[in-house]
């Protein structure tokens, strides 16, 4: 990233400005703006999140906003209530008060002398998802959004649930939040109070485990915010981002396909980060897109995006595996349309002797040890790591696999590949995980994309019902989008499972399932250029983030068996490090540990540990905050056990244990 520090504009930063809800609850903003904006207003561009502005997203912040408000635009970055210094309580995520809030900031915003009346929403995540909930309330002044990694299916596409399967990024997350929203308020901003907003914060602190777990099928909870359920409702302009390694690479075409507004898409290789520093590289000039976006619809300057491609997609390389890649070699394609007559689909029956091109009946029976899921990887890689899918010879080994011949051609696979099964299963409940590899010459096998589907939920995620045994079903799996070139000379294979540990929860009992007939459409596109289809401008920032590193960060990830009791266990550790802003002076550090735990032949012995460490605040005025839990099931209940503690100056100042139990509707 080139660092820039001469802009159009000069900016002045509010660290702390209020903005006082119709309730009577002060929310914290900082805030960048041109110094002579009462002069000259600009528009608005709010992100509105629970992460803590000084301490938590502050190193993106610190890229991204003053390099905007440099260019003509009050960026406006709230703490939602009950975070950072914002005051009132968190009780959930996207509930309506947050949503509401969100319109009283932008209607608040469109009042001041400083703007133009014209607002934008932009987020990654938790932002990108609110940003598309808000524009389907219509708030007047909003007129334009940047979503990145975000949902449009708070239900299918989000870390709850997969294909009605249960995530265990669903426990993982309930206690990453936990441990975020247990932080104390910076005592330098809100004074001699912030030990009584801190024990507020705690004593009601949500428990967002049983919330989720009690809501296992999709109903009006998933409903609410899923803007899926109402395309329609959203008339802002949309760019829509996001990376093939994100949990939330459906979004971009989804969106694109669907909304009647103005909508555009832009998908890399990247993880769970903002385009113009994430990885694998390339990154691009997200800075330069976002302002292209803002310019032209608030405030009317004629930049043609909405000329621009529907879809822009960086079509990855075949490579051998590895946890991570710094560059992912590979070509940006474009296309003028989307859903693209260019894209065409090709259909593959599964045979007892791999892919063929007719199709037969047969019956081949899959059974996996409860293990098989290793080589995963994370579902939304964060950190710069060993995040991604690793070799899947392991996870082959325990699928079924269907393999094609040599490829006489190369093959670029653009879209979401379709897989129709007729199976029949052993038990009232079981789960299929499919994965399209791409087996390469040196013997390797490499992930392309994958889907999963509780069958159960094979009608409907609204009414899942038992499966009558050995009765056959017809039933279909959308496996996630992909751009990616297989070469000429590779061969695809099928690999389905009945299992995928660490990624989802295991069935009640341990299920066999029969297949009987398969095909899958496969969406290609023509190679007409090896080349660039599209150019993005190198990426540009302001100044990074001014620390005094005090820990390092680091990452390790191990799976191992003991071979006394068979338990698998894959640990993983991630050290965020520890840092002490050289501009306000906040001590701020985090560290994670996440254990999980499954005898092959047992999917009742499944178990989740997590341990989170938050640290922060001033010498004087040091706070810690350590979150533990686990999750366990038996064939009737899933069950867990949250204990959060909270420490100042090295003494406990706060302690509390939380449990629940829930009974597994069809998961």
């Amino acid at each position: 990233m080139r660092y820039e520090t001469i802009f159009p504009r000069k900016i002045i930063e509010h660290q702390d400005m209020g903005i006082v809800m119709p309730d009577g609850c002060r929310l914290s903003a900082r805030v960048w703006m041109p110094e002579d904006a009462a002069r000259n207003p600009v528009p608005v561009i709010l992100e509105h999140l629970p992460y803590r502005k000084r301490d938590g997203t502050i190193v993106r912040d610190q890229f991204s906003h003053p390099w905007m408000a440099g260019q003509g635009y009050c960026c406006i970055r709230t703490d939602m209530r009950g975070n950072g210094e914002s005051e009132g309580l968190m009780t959930d995520e996207y509930t309506k008060q947050e949503l509401q809030d969100a319109c009283d900031v932008i209607a608040w915003a469109a009042r001041q002398k400083w703007c133009n009346g014209n607002v934008g929403m932009q987020g990654i995540s938790w932002g990108g998802f609110n940003g598309l909930q808000v524009a389907a309330l219509r708030p007047p002044a909003l007129k334009a959004v940047i979503t990145i990694c975000s949902s449009a299916d708070r239900y299918a596409d989000d870390i709850h649930f997969k294909g009605g399967s249960l995530l265990l990024e669903n426990f993982g997350w309930s206690v990453n939040m936990m441990s975020y929203s247990s932080r104390p308020p910076d005592p330098k901003i809100v004074g001699d109070k912030w030990t009584s907003i801190w024990k507020n914060r705690l004593e009601n602190q949500p428990f967002n485990w049983i919330d989720w777990l009690g809501h296992q099928k999709r109903d009006d909870y998933w409903k609410h915010g899923s803007i899926c359920e109402d395309f329609s409702r959203v008339e802002a302009a949309v760019l829509s981002v996001g990376g093939w390694h994100d949990g939330y690479r459906n979004t971009i075409a989804n969106l694109v396909e669907n909304l009647t507004s103005p909508v555009k898409g832009i998908v890399g290789p990247w993880n769970h980060k903002y385009p113009h520093y994430a990885g694998p590289k390339p990154a691009i000039g997200f800075l330069q897109e976002s302002k292209r976006w803002w310019d032209k619809w608030l405030k009317g300057i004629e930049t043609h995006v909405e000329s621009d491609p529907d879809y822009r997609a960086y079509v990855m390389e075949s490579v051998s595996p590895a946890r991570w890649y710094e560059t992912r070699p590979g070509r940006w394609i474009s296309e003028q349309d989307w859903p693209s007559s260019n894209i065409n689909k090709k259909k593959l029956f599964l045979c007892p002797d791999g892919l063929c091109n007719s199709s037969t009946n047969f019956e081949i029976k899959v059974k996996s040890p409860e293990h098989c899921g290793q080589s995963s990887g994370e579902y939304f890689p964060f950190a710069f790591a060993a995040e991604l899918p690793d070799e899947q010879a392991l996870d082959d080994a325990s699928s079924a696999c269907f393999d094609g011949e040599p490829l006489n051609h190369s093959i670029d696979i653009i879209g979401a590949p379709i897989l129709r099964l007729n199976v029949s299963s052993d038990k009232p409940k079981a789960q299929l995980v499919v994965r399209l590899n791409d087996l390469r010459p040196d013997g390797t096998s490499a992930l392309i994309t994958y889907g999963v589907l509780n069958l159960t939920h094979h009608t409907s995620h609204e009414h899942p019902s038992e499966l009558s045994p050995h009765q056959r079903y017809d039933v279909q799996l959308s496996l996630d989008q992909i751009a990616y070139n297989i070469p000429a000379d590779h061969r695809l294979r099928i690999a389905v499972s009945t299992c995928y540990w660490p990624k989802i929860w295991p069935s009640p009992e341990k299920a066999e399932v029969s297949i009987h007939y398969g095909s899958i459409e496969i969406p290609s596109r023509p190679i007409t250029n090896t080349g660039d289809e599209i150019e993005f401008e190198e990426p540009v920032g302001a100044p990074p983030w001014k620390t005094e590193e005090l820990r390092p960060a680091s990452y390790d990830r191990a799976t191992a068996t003991d071979v006394k009791t068979g338990i698998v266990t894959t640990s993983i550790f991630a050290d965020n490090g520890e840092n002490k802003d050289l501009t306000h002076g906040l001590i701020s550090g985090s560290w994670m540990k996440e254990n999980f735990y499954i005898h092959p032949d047992d999917p009742t012995s499944a178990k989740a540990t997590a341990e989170w460490e938050q640290t922060g605040g001033r010498m004087g005025q040091m706070w810690r905050t350590h979150v533990t839990a686990e999750m366990t099931c038996d064939v009737e209940n899933l069950y867990t056990k949250h204990t959060l503690k909270s420490y100042l100056n090295g003494e406990e100042f706060f302690a509390k244990e939380f449990k629940g139990r829930v009974e597994r509707e069809f998961v």
